[in-house]
């Protein structure tokens, strides 16, 4: 069930949201992981299977690492966590690579293997991040064991991040699963960051994705210099809106039920350097692998290209069992060693307009891998990009320049700070509440009349 679908917005979650606020509060958590569970099921009856597994083993590895602790056994918490991360990885590994690493056996032996084909549950790789993340902070007494399985279920389980994230932290919210204040303000506001999410999605992304899409029916020996960028830029904003809006609608609609999620963007396109663009790209994801893959390698303290180099293969591993995505890890791995050890270290002085045109050179260069559906594909796009084999332009080229300029600059005005800073001029003026309102019911009438007509409405994120 995808959040922009009529379904969604007029059947499931206005009854979710009144039957909510109608029961007793003991047993809000009760219905939330009732609706979750619906709502997981109406895309995927068969796979649900797999995240009760998920759940159910980590709350009792949890209830081991516990008991263990207190009994002062020394070794077995470690165990239990071993077995934990092991079991975590290994389901994760069966359902989205095991299929890559036999393609690449065969290719290598040039033999067959008889495999049945393997389809990957939608969301695997966000629960079972959450969950593993779970074991982990039991086991470094940086959270309370939870021992009520219905709430564990609720968390893992969350509709709102269930699908395509952001990745929630056990300890960010195992406060809210106990006790949480629901309240209008909160309400109103997730409503708002709902709306917003959802303009993002299927008025800016969606556009600007059905360009891209266009650009790549073109077949590749035709493709010419300015063709080839602009079908880059475009997926470099159809990305950005499609996964940022879902994270906003995943953030209002947490707050509806009196949750806090933590940010997953901020202005990433406004990034100086490539370091800066990944504190503000995915934040739940790069705070994951540093939290619980680069600190314990070392960090910074020891060997830290090495871990950084590591840290980025698995993260490019992650978004796709496929060697462009590995590609894509280790591109982005390698630039930011380059400038933490001579842009950063040496305070390089440029303007902040051409640092920001090199970061977001380097940043469309890199989308260019993770669109592409193989490694062939995304160098053969990238030689047209840079002239290879290629003329400058085509009888594409204005076509398509023109029919997009429009919205290649709302998306760019978007992207940016300037609406927000202009909503912060206005805020004290005594008119800005009722037209905050009238405005927000102005962009999800919009939304609406383009979703009614949409038949392009995918969710990018999640094939991850």
């Amino acid at each position: 069930m995808l959040f922009s679908s009529f379904i969604f917005l007029f059947f499931f979650l206005p009854i979710t949201v009144l039957c909510y606020y109608l029961v007793p509060k003991k047993i809000r958590n009760i219905l939330l992981l009732l609706a979750s569970i619906f709502f997981y099921m109406w895309g995927e009856p068969v796979y649900i299977l797999i995240m009760f597994f998920s759940t159910f083993f980590d709350y009792i590895n949890g209830l081991l690492i516990e008991y263990f602790r207190k009994k002062n056994h020394k070794n077995l918490p470690k165990i239990v966590l071993i077995i934990s991360v092991i079991g975590n990885l290994g389901i994760l590994f069966f359902f989205k690579y095991s299929s890559f690493l036999i393609e690449n056996i065969e290719a290598l032996f040039h033999f067959s293997i008889e495999f049945p084909e393997i389809i990957m549950p939608i969301g695997i790789s966000f629960y079972t991040f959450q969950t593993m993340s779970y074991t982990i902070d039991v086991y470094k007494g940086e959270v309370p064991v939870q021992k009520n399985l219905l709430d564990f279920a609720t968390y893992v389980l969350l509709f709102p991040q269930l699908i395509a994230g952001p990745i929630v932290k056990y300890q960010d919210v195992y406060k809210d699963l106990k006790e949480r204040k629901e309240s209008f303000e909160k309400m109103s506001s997730g409503i708002k960051r709902f709306i917003v999410g959802l303009f993002k999605k299927v008025v800016l992304a969606n556009s600007i994705g059905e360009i891209f899409e266009a650009i790549t029916l073109i077949p590749l020996e035709e493709l010419s210099v300015l063709t080839a960028w602009l079908g880059a830029i475009a997926y470099t904003f159809q990305i950005y809106y499609d996964f940022s809006g879902y994270s906003d609608m995943a953030i209002g609609l947490g707050k509806m039920f009196g949750f806090t999620f933590k940010e997953n963007f901020n202005f990433p396109y406004l990034a100086t350097t490539v370091t800066d663009f990944w504190r503000r790209w995915h934040i739940s994801l790069s705070s994951w692998f540093k939290e619980y893959v680069y600190i314990p390698l070392g960090g910074n303290k020891k060997h830290q290209s090495i871990n950084l180099l590591i840290v980025w293969t698995l993260t490019g591993l992650w978004h796709g069992a496929s060697w462009n995505f590995v590609v894509w890890g280790i591109y982005f791995g390698v630039l930011l060693i380059l400038e933490k050890k001579f842009w950063l270290k040496k305070q390089i002085k440029i303007s902040p307009f051409w640092q920001h045109i090199y970061t977001m050179f380097l940043v469309i260069i890199g989308w260019v891998f993770f669109f592409s559906p193989n490694l062939t594909a995304a160098l053969q796009y990238l030689a047209k990009m840079f002239g290879i084999h290629a003329p400058l332009y085509d009888s594409y080229t204005i076509y398509f320049w023109i029919s997009s300029g429009v919205l290649l600059i709302l998306c760019i005005v978007l992207s940016t700070k300037i609406l927000k800073k202009g909503i912060l001029k206005i805020k004290n003026s005594k008119f800005f509440i009722p037209c905050s309102y009238l405005g927000y019911l102005g962009l999800f009438v919009i939304t609406l009349s383009f979703l009614a007509g949409a038949t392009y409405n995918p969710f990018l994120y999640f094939r991850f």
